[in-house]
């Protein structure tokens, strides 16, 4: 349904738009401060089936508006919000659907709405597609966080098992997961009983958290088991992947595109939270981003890009100051720029970092790369 806001208080719009926006099948199309741009607006738009009206307005009041409309017979239906209960008797002679006091809460906009979709005769008053889609399309970060939002409106959590099923749940969307599969990752070291318990509790605990979101109804309980379904979402580790694997060859037609794809890793899988179960998972997202992102450099190298080459290496660099491959790009980046002693020192300190943590030395390629690498800068001096 496509709804519009008329209202001369600019606050109004912003919480009426965000309260509506967690209704399925609500589209607020506009959000005007006086009738004549609504009135403009209605005029080059015919299928907007219902506008919440304030009384209260400079120019022309609400209950003027909705008099003006009925004469004119235009089928526009309307709810009007406003912070004076005298009015109730004027708005509802003329044929108003609903009448809200100021402040409006989010059940009493939900009973207005659940009211509208009831009126019969008017296909302009049913839920539209598109809103329902819109509504119901959360995006769920899990990469550096644990986090999920519906437009404006974000998940808060009640608690850290909340977070972790969620996360577990997450990993494994669409697929049902055991009562005891859970217990066994979630709630091990608990006795049978207490975890059985505890696990009913963060199951309410998480359906709780995502009811601001219109998510309640996601997490299904089925055959001893619990399941994440979510039909209209954007999940950044999913995106992130299939996006990155999607970009085979990275050069200079594309290199913007890959670089928009780096940056949509934000961090490790589920971030700080290092679950144990998610363990392989983490790193197999670490691994497809670090392949991604030594390719992406290896193409910046070559274009000349030698700061942004630069950056992400000592980004992954930082990561894991032990990745040989990282550093050999490095070092022939520090080549590219004809700098002898940032290579010698790069070279040096690798070199030590080796000793100290993995009591080894640097590999045959590596060394043979920095003596060819170091021999070129001298005999070019």
């Amino acid at each position: 349904m496509n709804v519009i806001l008329v209202d001369d208080e600019p606050a109004m719009h912003l919480i009426l738009t965000k309260m509506l926006g967690k209704l399925p099948g609500i589209r607020v199309r506009g959000a005007f401060a006086d009738t004549a741009s609504a009135t403009a607006f209605l005029s080059e738009n015919a299928d907007i089936g219902l506008a919440f009206v304030d009384i209260s307005m400079k120019g022309e009041n609400g209950l003027a508006f909705a008099a003006r409309m009925e004469r004119a017979g235009y089928p526009l239906h309307i709810v009007f919000v406003t912070s004076h209960k005298d009015y109730a008797l004027d708005a509802f002679e003329l044929s108003a659907l609903d009448y809200l006091v100021k402040p409006v809460s989010q059940e009493r906009l939900q009973r207005t709405v659940n009211r509208v979709l009831t009126v019969p005769g008017d296909p302009r008053l049913q839920p539209t597609e598109a809103a329902d889609t819109a509504a119901n399309r959360f995006e769920i970060l899990a990469l550096g966080d644990v986090a999920a939002s519906n437009g404006p409106v974000r998940v808060k959590w009640i608690s850290r098992k909340c977070t972790e099923l969620f996360a577990y749940l997450l990993l494994h969307h669409g697929r049902r997961i055991p009562r005891s599969r859970l217990i066994a990752d979630i709630f091990g070291g608990m006795d049978q009983a207490n975890a059985e318990s505890y696990l009913n509790t963060t199951a309410y605990q998480l359906r709780k958290s995502l009811e601001p979101l219109g998510m309640r109804d996601a997490v299904r309980s089925e055959n001893d088991g619990y399941a994440l379904e979510l039909k209209h979402a954007a999940i950044d580790y999913v995106d992130f992947a299939r996006q990155a694997e999607q970009l085979q060859v990275i050069d200079a037609g594309n290199v913007d595109a890959a670089l928009r794809i780096e940056r949509l890793y934000a961090g490790d899988l589920f971030g700080d939270k290092a679950y144990v179960w998610a363990a392989s998972s983490t790193e197999r997202y670490a691994r497809i981003y670090e392949s991604f992102s030594l390719k992406l450099a290896a193409a910046l190298m070559a274009m000349r890009d030698s700061s942004a080459a630069s950056k992400l290496l000592h980004k992954l660099n930082e990561r894991n100051p032990l990745e040989e491959s990282v550093v050999l790009l490095l070092m022939k980046l520090r080549a590219q720029a004809r700098d002898k002693k940032g290579l010698a020192v790069l070279y040096a300190d690798y070199v030590r970092l080796l000793g100290r943590e993995l009591g080894i030395r640097p590999s045959e390629e590596l060394k043979r790369l920095y003596d060819e690498l170091a021999s070129g800068m001298m005999r070019e001096s």
